[in-house]
């Protein structure tokens, strides 16, 4: 059945949910570039510190997604992203404001747990709103926006550091914790969040619920008007049929959380919680929260190490495009395949440089090369795959129990990874990362559906029966 899709509609109702990726990209990263200049001014010293300032925010994501484990079925994805919007706003805020250690990680948590609810349902409601052959491509948006989440926060923290013309590249944390840098640079870093996040939030009343959730809880006249203005009458009834063939009488309106015990659902619901953990410990996110440790280590000072921030942010960009246009192509099991490898290599070359003792422009292009890599296979894929695998009738807990091991795995990486450095080294903490990639590689190898091309109920009739 040939379909003229309604593309600016599909458009518009993605993006506008996949700001929310872009809010978790920024609330994801500005933590990276303002780490050198609230540290100071907290005067925090020791590595556990260190680590708490770092990682709060990953304990606020893991209560995000764990709510959405109990609360997506029921309250569908749009009250959640709205509620997630303003969330947003107020941790741009209130982590502005803060007074001291303790209100900095409060306002972070909270912060955390809108990032848990954004990053869990904008690709699931996407993809729930999507075409078949389309969707790969709309739910890569929601990772193109987080990544230009990432980079506009480190554009900001790079200017905003910049202003301080007075702050020397090689400032001692005395120096930095009494100067502008150091009392409100950082501030600002965080406050920006707040525009974009009051926008998000009313523009989330603008868009329609997911049509199957709607369907789901038997709202079908909703679900028919919205899939009637996507892809026309015929397309419409199409997908209603579809999707009530994967429903029984007593899941409309009703989540039947036995159902996450079923053998076959478990099966596919690991899957999903080994490639979140993989995408968490395939160690990418230690280059981002800890870029300027990394740098440092290999040279750079202050100022050189704010820009090369600024550059992995704009290789994670430009990476994604990639992704949109092969991703229904080549499909999505491919990608992750071509992904694990190269990072395997690549951080085995990185272990050898720090092992040697090569610093300066060969460490960042190495990193360059590994970040290009992880953003447009395993930071993408990792959401349309979990967007795809899992049945109509428990999508958001199964969902969201994956998306819960993506924090746990992002929590215990970023907390652990200064006692892990100071005690492993550099060369064999990115050796054990290499080893990480390569045991992906073959799980993935052997256990990943490949999904590229199918509705989400031919999906499920292929995995679960």
């Amino acid at each position: 059945m040939a379909v003229k899709y309604n593309q600016k509609f599909l458009w518009l109702v993605s993006l506008t949910a996949a700001m929310g990726g872009f809010l978790f990209g920024y609330d994801w990263v500005v933590i990276g570039g303002a780490k050198p200049f609230y540290e100071p001014y907290f005067n925090l010293i020791t590595s556990a510190q260190k680590g708490w300032g770092t990682s709060s925010a990953l304990l606020g994501c893991m209560a995000g997604a764990l709510g959405c484990v109990f609360l997506a079925d029921r309250l569908g994805r749009k009250r959640l992203l709205i509620f997630a919007g303003f969330l947003f706003a107020l941790t741009g805020v209130g982590t502005a404001l803060a007074t001291n250690f303790m209100w900095f990680n409060v306002y972070r948590i909270i912060g955390g747990v809108a990032m848990g609810i954004a990053l869990n349902l904008s690709p699931m409601y996407i993809a729930e709103i999507a075409p078949p052959e389309k969707r790969g491509m709309l739910v890569t948006i929601n990772q193109l926006m987080i990544m230009i989440g990432v980079l506009l926060a480190q554009l900001i923290n790079w200017q905003i550091s910049l202003l301080d013309t007075a702050l020397p590249s090689n400032a001692s944390n005395e120096i930095i914790a009494q100067s502008w840098s150091g009392m409100y640079g950082w501030r600002w870093m965080f406050g920006v969040e707040a525009i974009p996040a009051a926008i998000f939030f009313l523009l989330m009343f603008l868009v329609p619920e997911s049509v199957r959730w709607l369907v789901k809880n038997g709202q079908n006249e909703k679900a028919t008007s919205i899939l009637d203005r996507i892809g026309g009458k015929d397309y419409a009834a199409h997908q209603i049929r579809e999707v009530e063939l994967t429903l029984s009488k007593e899941n409309v309106g009703h989540v039947n959380f036995r159902e996450l015990f079923n053998l076959k659902v478990l099966k596919i619901i690991g899957i999903g919680v080994f490639l979140a953990f993989l995408q968490q410990w395939s160690g990418l996110n230690v280059v981002i929260y800890y870029a300027s440790d990394i740098f440092q280590a290999a040279g750079y000072n202050l100022k050189e190490m704010m820009l090369n921030i600024v550059v992995i942010g704009s290789v994670m960009v430009l990476s994604v495009f990639i992704t949109l246009f092969t991703v229904d192509r080549l499909g999505r099991k491919t990608l992750l395949l071509v992904g694990t490898s190269a990072m395997a290599i690549i951080y085995g070359i990185i272990g050898y440089c720090f092992y040697a003792n090569y610093n300066g422009v060969v460490i960042v292009l190495l990193v360059l090369a590994n970040v290009m890599f992880y953003s447009f296979t395993l930071a993408p894929l990792l959401w349309v795959v979990l967007s795809e695998i899992f049945p109509n009738r428990i999508r958001g807990a199964a969902m969201s129990i994956a998306a819960l091991a993506h924090w746990i795995g992002n929590f215990s990486l970023t907390y652990t990874f200064p006692a892990i450095k100071e005690s492993l080294g550099w060369a064999n903490n990115f050796w054990l990362y290499a080893l990480i990639c390569a045991i992906g590689f073959v799980v993935l190898f052997k256990f990943l559906p490949e999904t590229k091309g199918k509705t989400l109920e031919q999906i499920e009739h292929d995995l679960i029966g």
